[in-house]
Formats: structure tokens, C-alpha cells, sequence
């Protein structure tokens, strides 16, 4: 696959400042293990391409230095580092025990706040370590009352509160298993979820806001309680204030004030390293959601990596970062924690109607140093026409972005509207290794439009078509070499085969994740989305983020998708959807500004067949664009057979995608 625009060296469009990036956690790890460890070719502190070389080339040195680095608190020792290095099945600290939620509450200062809890009215209040310990401790002994016990489960069904990290952190002290999902989710999608981990108990809240409105869960979480026949309990969160129902569900209902305010000693369970964690899953757009399931080991050390390290998070740092409970981003601010940070929790819009620039004044008001989104919320507030900088956000330092690739038309509008001394940090990662494969670091300058560099301890490449790794070219986004979070295994998949389906079917042995990438010379990392949504015109493979940043970037257009749909005729259909702004409609002078934007800013090849207005594009729960179902839906497969409605954010969609499918293909069958 030939790259659609090559990239060679330019200026950075920002750079560290030199003393601030000597100041920095990182430079300060690097001299680290200089003195310490056998680090060769380290000769700058500040020097990331060299530091990052020597974490993949020295693995088992590189992660014993994270370690010890941050001092991990095991109750035994490990034996060695890298016992197998194999994917999938890398044995990683062999016999060590310790337990996340220990490290999570170590560092915490007793009067300091450890968690902000916010909402979209502007309201909040805060959480000191020594409370945060206290609510820990008085729920793991109601959860233990309750017949909680190392390997259980306990599932949440939560808005991004302050109960939910409290319930997650008490069943980890367990060595129990913790999994969540957010209230927008139905019951039956939820349950799709939960009833494969069969869990003793449920934590559920009264309900969320979202956009000025109090969304009721009660009755969806009797019904999801309903449909988990192994609990023992039903915790009842009195989060917005609605009368608590009576009864319903399956065993006993507890109201949270009953688990959350005892005066209990915290008792920590120590697990091994690979025992797990808690269970992520898969959007479940195509089917039965995968479960993921991830260690207290590879999670403790990959998340004081990404965070303590890459994002430079430490005691008095506070981390905003906009997610629902399901995205794995909720996993990382739940991590924050682990570096003696505070992180906020945000229940509500991201840009309510009535406050939509809410969350630059939380974050101004509370002097948020690590500011989190998404490309979608940054492009959105700049045609909202939003001024974050009438707020004080000198606090600022990064403002993190992930979820898609982000445009470098996002970059100005940042230093412009935000902060010129900001750093803006576009990372990319999964849900499967609860972290990024790249993103930036203080010490790293950014390109706009580009990532800075892959992760430290992530052996990335880019393979081409042959297998082989390609530079300045574009490529499969691979890793050749494991990470100490990568899963345990799938949930309910005895044998593994789900497991090395999804990641090693097309290398053997070397994780394959399904993103198009371009490694480049000056050391950045390029996403051009999905591999499984490729566009593939006359053999030429395309990146449809390519097409997107570009679309996206007209004030007249919200939001854009293209598809390339192989026909059966062997033609090839290439169409672009675009979601109109407020008053915009599609005619041929419109279509024609996209093509010629197409043109310039991409090529002649990326010029789609057909311009299309729709009024929304569908999305995961997490935000992400359904690329492959809607060309399945177009190509005429069976909505039932391509999406699980629970799973998308617009169940309406997958009709109408059908039927514009339907309609084309019977013109096609006409006119042949």
C-alpha cells in the first residue's frame, strides 16, 4: 500500500521547552536508568527516540526499571521478568504477587483531594485520600458480607461518579473481578455483557444527566438485575435523587449508603501478577461482546508507564478527562490515582446546549493540568465558535486526544483558541491493552496532523504488503513484541482460539490490531484508519481517515464517513456520507468544494463516486464510526446478521443504511 501523502521531515509544530522537558518525570526515569540499569546508548535525558529504542530493544531491563522505578509493592518477589516471550501467552513476573488497588491508594495525600467529582451544572465536590481509603475499605468488607471473594465478579452499572471507582477499587482489594458499562446502555445490551461473567453483585445508580435532563434508570436497572440470575445483591446508588424502588431484581437490594459508610480497616488481598483485573469488552456491534480480560500486574505497570511517564502526572496534577464508564478511558482516569494525581470524574454532556464550553471553565476553575478528549469534541467546539481561552487555563500543560485520528487543522485551532504553549498529545491505542501504542511524551516535539512517537515498551511497526516492515510507507500497525498488558485471554473462550483469531491470525505471533499506519522518518507515528475498512481503488489501498480530516474540516459538513463497497459485477462504489451543519444543503457547488478540498489536500484517487447527504452518521457507544457494517449494510447483507442494535448509538440507522443499500442494489440489478 503506497502512502497517500508521503511524510517527510518538517519543523515540528511544537517543541518542548528544553528546561521543562529536563524537569519532566521521564528525563528524570532516563537518568534513572542510566545510573541504575544497563541502559546503553542513553546519552541525553531528553532524548526519546534513544530512551524509547533501548525500552523495546532491553524489554525485561526496561520493564524491571519501571518497576523499581516506581517502587512496586509486592508481598512476594518475581523470579524473573520475561519468563516466555511469546504472543499470545507471555508470562510476565512469574511468581510476584501484589494487588492495583493497593498501589492506587498508596500514594494519595490524606487531606488533598484524590477525586473531583463534577457534573454539567457546574456542581462538585471532592474526595481527600484519606476518605477515598475510608469508602474503599467500608465497601470491600459489605462486598466480602455480601459473598464477595477473590475471582468473583462485580459489575457496575454507573455514570462516571465517584461510586464507581470506589466500588471498582474495593472489589480489586477482593482479588475479585470488576467490569462496568454506562447507563446510556439498554438493559438487554448491558446484560449481553454481564451475564457471561456471571456475577455475585450489581452496583447500579437512580440515574445520570446528560444535555440538561435527568435520564431515570431505575426500572432498566431492575431489568438488567432481572437478567443476571447468579446475584447475590443489588447495590442501589442514590446518584440524581429519584425514590429508591422497592424491590426487583434477583437477591437482596442494598442501598450504597449501607456499603459506604462503615468504619472498616482496608485488608488487602495479594493476587499474582496475571491474576485479573477487571473485564473490558468489545463494542458488540457484529455480535456477542468479547470479553477482555486484564491483570493487576500488566495494568499497574502499563498505566504508571503512560501516565507517571509518557503524560507526566504526579502528586498535585489533576486530570480531566472527558469518558463514559465503558470507553477504556474511564480505565485510565480511574489510574491517575497510581501516581498521587487527582483525577476528576464528569457526569453529563460534553458540551451541554445550555454551557457548552462547560468543560474548559471545570477545568480552569480547577486547575486541571492534563486536559482529555476527543477529535470529535475539538473540531466540534471549533464550530460552535467556542473561545476555551476566555477561561483561565494556565494550569494546562497537555491536552490528551484519542478515540480517532485527529486532523492537524485541530492543532491551530488549540494554539489559537487554547493555549500556545500547550502541548496537544493525540494518542492511539485500544480497548485491548487499556493504553496506547503512541502518542507523545514531554520530551517529544508534535507534528500537526501526526503522533509523536510509538509508546514506550511497544515494539511498533508498520508491515507491508509483503509482511516485512515498511518506513514512510503506509502499513498494518503491528507489535512485535509483548506488552504487560496485553489480555490475559477472552472471557469464555477455553481453547483461546477467539483470542488469537482477533490478533495473530494474520502474523503468527505477532499482534496484528487493524489500523492502518505510517511509521515516518523523523520518528512519528501516522493513523489512517481502520485495515478492516480500507478503501481499495483500482489496487490502490486507501486510509479512510485521510478523507475524513479533510471532510470535516468545511464548516459546512459535522461529520463524514466513506465507504468503498466492492459490487458484484466487479465494480467498485466509493461514496462519501456527509451530516450537514444547521442550514446547509447539499448542492453540486458544495459537492464540488469537497472534491477540490479532496483533491488538494489528499489526491485525485481519494475523490469519492457520490457526495451524500444524511442526517446522522452511526457510531459505537464509545463514539466510534461503524465503517465496515454500514459497507456491509450497503453491499445488501442482512441488518440482523451485520448489527446488534443495543450496541449503536442510533438504532434508527441501521434501517435507514439498509434501506439506501436496497435501493442501490436494486437500480444495480435494473440496469444490468
Amino acid at each position: 500500500m503506497n502512502a497517500p501523502h508521503p511524510a517527510p521531515y518538517r519543523e515540528p509544530f511544537f517543541t518542548p521547552d528544553p528546561e521543562s522537558a529536563a524537569r519532566s518525570r521521564i528525563a528524570d526515569f532516563a537518568r534513572w536508568v542510566v545510573q541504575h540499569r544497563d541502559a546503553e546508548g542513553i546519552q541525553d535525558p531528553t532524548d526519546y527516540r534513544a530512551l524509547h529504542h533501548w525500552s523495546v530493544t532491553d524489554l525485561e531491563e526496561f520493564w524491571a526499571a519501571v518497576w523499581n522505578y516506581f517502587g512496586i509493592d509486592a508481598t512476594t518477589p518475581y523470579e524473573r521478568v520475561l519468563a516466555e516471550e511469546t504472543m499470545p501467552g507471555a508470562r510476565w513476573f512469574p511468581g510476584a504477587t501484589l494487588n492495583y488497588a493497593h498501589h492506587a491508594l498508596r500514594n494519595l495525600q490524606p487531606d488533598a483531594p484524590a477525586i473531583t467529582a463534577l457534573d454539567e451544572t457546574g456542581a462538585g465536590y471532592e474526595i481527600t485520600g484519606r476518605e477515598l481509603r475510608a469508602r474503599v475499605a467500608s465497601v470491600a468488607a459489605s462486598l466480602r458480607d455480601l459473598g464477595v471473594g477473590q475471582g468473583d465478579r462485580v459489575v457496575g452499572y454507573l455514570p462516571n461518579t465517584p461510586h464507581a471507582i470506589i466500588a471498582f477499587l474495593a472489589t480489586a482489594s477482593l482479588g475479585a473481578v470488576w467490569s462496568v458499562c454506562g447507563q446510556d446502555y439498554a438493559p438487554k445490551a448491558a446484560a449481553d455483557r454481564f451475564a457471561q461473567l456471571e456475577p455475585t453483585v450489581l452496583i447500579t445508580a437512580d440515574g445520570y444527566l446528560f444535555n440538561g435532563a435527568t435520564h431515570d434508570r431505575r426500572a432498566a436497572s431492575l431489568e438488567l438485575a432481572a437478567a443476571l440470575p447468579t446475584l447475590k445483591a443489588t447495590v442501589l446508588v442514590d446518584h440524581v435523587g429519584l425514590a429508591r424502588p422497592k424491590s426487583g431484581g434477583s437477591g437482596l437490594m442494598v442501598p450504597w449508603e449501607d456499603l459506604a459508610t462503615r468504619a472498616e480497616y482496608l485488608t488487602i488481598t495479594p493476587v499474582p501478577f496475571d491474576h485479573p483485573l477487571w473485564v473490558v469488552f468489545s463494542s458488540g456491534t457484529t455480535g456477542v461482546p468479547k470479553g477482555i480480560v486484564h491483570g493487576h500486574g500488566g495494568v499497574l505497570l502499563e498505566h504508571l508507564k503512560m501516565l507517571g511517564l509518557q503524560s507526566d502526572l504526579g502528586t498535585g496534577d489533576r486530570l480531566l478527562w472527558y469518558t463514559t464508564t465503558h470507553w477504556m478511558m474511564w480505565n485510565l482516569v480511574v489510574s491517575t490515582l497510581l501516581t498521587g494525581a487527582t483525577t476528576c470524574t464528569y457526569d453529563g454532556s460534553p458540551a451541554p446546549q445550555a454551557r457548552p464550553d462547560i468543560l474548559w471553565e471545570l477545568a480552569a476553575r480547577h486547575k486541571v493540568t492534563l486536559f482529555g478528549t476527543s477529535p470529535q469534541y475539538l473540531l466540534a467546539m471549533a464550530k460552535l465558535g467556542i473561545e476555551p481561552s476566555v477561561h483561565d487555563l494556565s494550569a494546562i500543560r497537555v491536552i490528551g486526544c484519542t478515540g480517532s485520528a485527529l486532523p492537524a487543522s485541530a492543532y491551530s485551532w488549540v494554539h489559537d483558541h487554547v493555549g500556545a504553549g500547550i502541548q496537544l498529545a493525540s494518542s492511539s491505542g485500544g480497548t485491548d491493552v487499556v493504553s496506547a501504542f503512541a502518542g507523545s511524551a514531554t520530551t517529544t516535539p508534535v507534528w500537526a496532523g501526526e503522533l509523536s512517537a510509538p509508546s514506550l515498551g511497544v515494539a511498533l511497526a508498520a508491515y507491508g504488503e509483503t509482511g516485512t516492515p515498511v518506513l514512510d510507507q503506509v502499513g498494518e500497525l503491528v507489535v512485535t513484541r509483548p506488552m504487560p498488558s496485553m489480555p490475559l485471554y477472552f472471557w469464555n473462550d477455553p481453547d483461546g482460539s477467539r483470542y488469537r483469531d482477533a490478533y495473530f491470525g494474520a502474523y503468527p505471533g505477532v499482534w496484528r490490531h487493524g489500523d492502518w499506519i505510517t511509521l515516518t522518518s523523523h520518528g512519528s507515528v501516522i493513523v489512517h484508519g481502520r485495515s478492516d475498512a480500507t478503501l481499495n481503488r483500482n489496487g490502490v489501498r486507501l486510509g479512510s481517515a485521510d478523507i475524513h480530516d479533510i471532510v470535516e474540516h468545511l464548516t459546512e459538513i459535522t461529520e463524514a464517513l466513506v465507504i468503498g463497497a466492492e459490487e458484484p459485477d466487479g465494480g467498485y462504489w466509493m461514496p462519501l456520507f456527509v451530516v450537514l451543519a444547521d442550514g446547509v444543503g447539499l448542492d453540486d457547488s458544495l459537492r464540488e468544494k469537497i472534491r477540490d478540498a479532496i483533491r488538494a489536500g489528499a489526491s485525485p484517487r481519494h475523490v469519492p463516486d457520490e457526495i451524500l447527504a444524511v442526517p446522522a452518521l452511526p457510531h459505537t457507544k464509545t463514539g466510534k464510526k461503524l465503517e465496515v457494517p454500514v459497507k456491509r449494510l450497503l453491499q445488501g447483507a442482512p441488518a440482523e446478521q451485520v448489527l446488534n442494535p443495543a450496541a449503536v448509538d442510533n438504532p434508527d440507522l441501521i434501517a435507514y443504511f439498509a434501506r439506501l443499500g436496497a435501493e442501490r442494489n436494486k437500480r444495480s440489478a435494473h440496469d444490468t
